[in-house]
């Protein structure tokens, strides 16, 4: 068995087929109330709520939120900044890590391999904001700073792939 074969098999083992489409249901219409999700996968309203409960308890739905249309909220400048940073003790590292979190702007943090150290996605209203921001970066010991913007996108989306169909 290949690695990510041997992966959905145990997945496979733990939640059964219903679990796996109101998983997807979920993701990509949070708002549909337990009823709607029963009808659809032909199982009752308190059978969807505790199932959705148990998989939350089981830490399969980490959250559930509303996604905000940036633009329409003047964050019209989307980008990517690879970080590198000298810093290389655990402590020094955890305390880049807990600033970069701190930071409203950054939307999303990957530590990565590679040339860089740091991946960021980062939402700024403006230039203005973009400067302010990578001047908070080099404060924090980040030796190596690459900006790149967004010009548009192509294709956004959370949803995960987890139906043999996806």
């Amino acid at each position: 068995m290949k690695g990510g074969k041997a992966v959905e098999s145990i997945i496979r083992k733990v939640l059964d087929p219903t679990d796996i489409e109101i998983l997807d249901i979920l993701q990509k219409q949070a708002d549909l109330n337990n009823t709607e999700i029963a009808k659809r996968v032909n199982l009752s309203s308190p059978a969807v709520h505790s199932r959705i409960k148990r998989l939350e308890s089981e830490g399969y739905i980490s959250r559930q939120v509303a996604i905000l249309d940036q633009e329409k909220l003047g964050f019209d400048l989307l980008c990517f900044i690879f970080i590198s940073t000298n810093l290389h003790q655990a402590e020094e590292l955890s305390t880049l890590e807990g600033a970069l979190m701190k930071m409203p702007e950054v939307l999303e943090c990957q530590c990565i391999t590679g040339e860089y150290d740091y991946l960021l996605k980062v939402a700024n209203r403006n230039r203005s904001d973009l400067q302010a921001f990578i001047r908070k970066l080099n404060e924090l010991g980040v030796t190596k700073i690459q900006t790149n913007l967004a010009l548009r996108e192509v294709k956004y989306s959370t949803v995960l792939p987890i139906k043999a169909s996806d």
